[in-house]
């Protein structure tokens, strides 16, 4: 019987229908590799051992300088269409871990990370884009804030040394770097009898590889706050 069912499969895997099915297969898989990692990426076939195909392969690619598999794949073995009532049917199949390739694709560095719930890694991914992943710290961050005064109201274009936003986030980088995580806006209004806009600022400061300390971060703050009066801000 096993002589019978291996004979069988050697004249299948000679057959006519094995090799459109395989040219099939190979095809469109290489065609996702295409789409995903881009028309000019290095692709080689291995075979391979799978229990319900025949024959199997396994698909590398070449990425980041090495050959890595992707996917397993294969032609629906025979047995398994007919214990399926199936037997007029043929197909193939393939298997891919959506994490490993997610991994690949946005150069995250451990699986751990998918199932956080860190704000910080989930911010970083929007639908339809395919974008590097910025490592973060695990250290806590430091917060300071800054309110000052501008010249200019919340609705009315800057114009000469009037107060921009853009040049007070270039400067704060300029002084702390790449401690600063994040600056953001926490709170705005505009005086109803001078018709001065204020504004309050929260800087999130945060290393990369150790604890930052509150004297490091007020030295950086307070130069923050000398060069504010430069941008047309008078500090409250």
């Amino acid at each position: 019987m096993e002589a019978a069912e291996n004979l069988l499969g050697e004249e299948w895997l000679k057959s006519p229908e094995c090799s459109m099915v395989e040219s099939d297969l190979k095809s469109t898989l290489e065609g996702l590799m295409d789409h995903l990692f881009g028309p000019h990426t290095q692709k080689r076939w291995n075979v391979d051992f799978f229990p319900f195909t025949q024959p199997s392969f396994e698909l590398e690619i070449f990425h980041n300088n090495e050959w890595m598999e992707v996917l397993g794949c294969g032609v629906i073995h025979e047995q398994v269409l007919n214990i399926s009532n199936r037997s007029d049917r043929r197909g193939w199949a393939f298997g891919l871990g959506l994490e490993r390739l997610a991994m690949i694709l946005f150069k995250i560095p451990d699986i751990r990370l998918f199932w956080t719930t860190d704000e910080r890694f989930h911010s970083q991914f929007k639908d339809g884009s395919i974008v590097e992943f910025r490592p973060y710290s695990k250290y806590p961050p430091v917060f300071k804030d800054i309110t000052f005064w501008t010249s200019n109201s919340d609705d009315i274009e800057p114009i000469g040394n009037e107060f921009v936003e853009n040049d007070f986030f270039d400067v704060v980088r300029s002084i702390a770097g790449d401690l600063v995580e994040k600056i953001q806006l926490i709170d705005s209004f505009t005086h109803p009898q001078t018709g001065r806009s204020s504004r309050c600022y929260r800087i999130s400061y945060r290393s990369m590889d150790r604890s930052l300390t509150n004297e490091e971060i007020d030295a950086l703050q307070f130069k923050i706050r000398d060069v504010c009066p430069s941008l047309g801000c008078e500090l409250r």
